[in-house]
């Protein structure tokens, strides 16, 4: 084990993100694991840097690098209570019993959800940690994963999008851009990340089509309809116009030069609802939906993994739980059990 305090004399931007020469976005390190312990953020920088070498994707680094502050973090508040001392100012000094109460922390104060998918980054940083920095065991070998409920996640559909898509009526850039991300995300069930991480060159308005850059760095070209094809390419000719226009991602600020990230069409989505009177929106209730839709309509299951980017089979049987519960309710009520008597 090593116990080094490099991690302060490292400056580094104090933007949340920004844009390297290539056009790629900049995650902030500093921000990110902000009032971790001098070496925790040595570690954690130090895996960043495994991490963008391996080309994961800038949400994948943002997710894991925050679970893992989260803990130091924790840890940090928390260290006589749970007799912490060491491993506060040490990753390689956790023990199972300080990740077992910071994953019952997280399901008390988030949920269990969260708690589960903090489990899966910080698996992933002790793996690093084990493999690369001599720990001899990870905390987290017999620490059990977070039992989640099965959920129907309420969709987005037609009624409550078109109120959304009312909030973007004028003719102002901020409308123009926001409701082509809207009908994208309504259209093709994209992910965020995929949504958010699109290139001006990755949409072929002459094929009606995008390139969505999807987990595992596997690429998928899709279909839009349209009103799709219609908001990209009035977006588009708005986007020329602006300062910026030469810049290789699709979705430009209002104002200055870093473009629209994932967290920032996370924002928006959110503003839109409140506009429109619709709570708690999201990208991922349209990836619901579609999938309801699609299920709906009888469409292949087969078919619906390729174009939503599942290699999973148990995938479209969470996604397209909302469909099955509504085509059942169908069936009820068109055998009119218990009501023939």
């Amino acid at each position: 084990m090593r116990s080094c305090l490099r991690g302060a004399s490292y400056p580094l931007s104090s933007s949340s993100e920004g844009l390297n020469p290539l056009g790629d976005v900049v995650l902030d390190l500093q921000k990110v694991c902000h009032d971790v312990a001098p070496s925790w953020f040595d570690y954690l920088r130090d895996w960043d840097r495994t991490l963008r070498g391996g080309n994961y994707p800038e949400t994948t680094r943002y997710n894991y690098l925050l679970a893992g502050a989260q803990l130091g973090r924790y840890l940090r508040e928390n260290a006589d209570e749970l007799a912490a001392v060491d491993a506060a100012g040490d990753p390689t000094e956790v023990e199972r019993g300080h990740v077992e109460e910071f994953q019952a922390w997280m399901v008390r104060t988030r949920s269990a959800s969260t708690a589960l998918n903090k489990h899966k980054g910080l698996q992933q940083f002790f793996k690093w940690l084990v493999e690369e920095e001599d720990l001899e065991r990870s905390p987290l070998a017999r620490v059990k994963q977070p039992k989640t409920g099965e959920t129907l996640i309420p969709i987005l559909g037609d009624e409550e999008t078109a109120k959304i898509l009312a909030t973007c009526k004028d003719k102002t850039f901020l409308s123009l851009r926001d409701e082509a991300i809207i009908r994208v995300f309504f259209n093709t069930g994209a992910r965020l990340s995929e949504v958010a991480g699109l290139l001006v060159d990755d949409v072929d308005l002459d094929h009606d089509t995008l390139l969505f850059h999807g987990k595992g760095m596997k690429d998928r070209r899709v279909r839009f309809g349209g009103k799709a094809g219609r908001a990209l390419s009035r977006y588009l000719r708005a986007r020329a116009r602006r300062r910026f226009a030469e810049s290789p991602v699709l979705w430009l600020p209002e104002k200055g030069e870093t473009p629209l990230a994932a967290n920032g069409i996370k924002i928006m989505l959110r503003r839109r609802g409140e506009l429109a009177g619709v709570a708690k929106v999201h990208a991922h209730r349209w990836r619901h939906n579609f999938a309801h839709e699609w299920k709906l309509a009888g469409g292949d299951t087969g078919d619906l993994m390729l174009v939503l980017g599942w290699a999973s089979d148990d995938m479209p049987r969470r996604y397209g739980a909302s469909a099955a519960a509504e085509r059942a309710q169908q069936v009820h009520a068109r055998l009119r059990i218990g009501d023939r008597v």
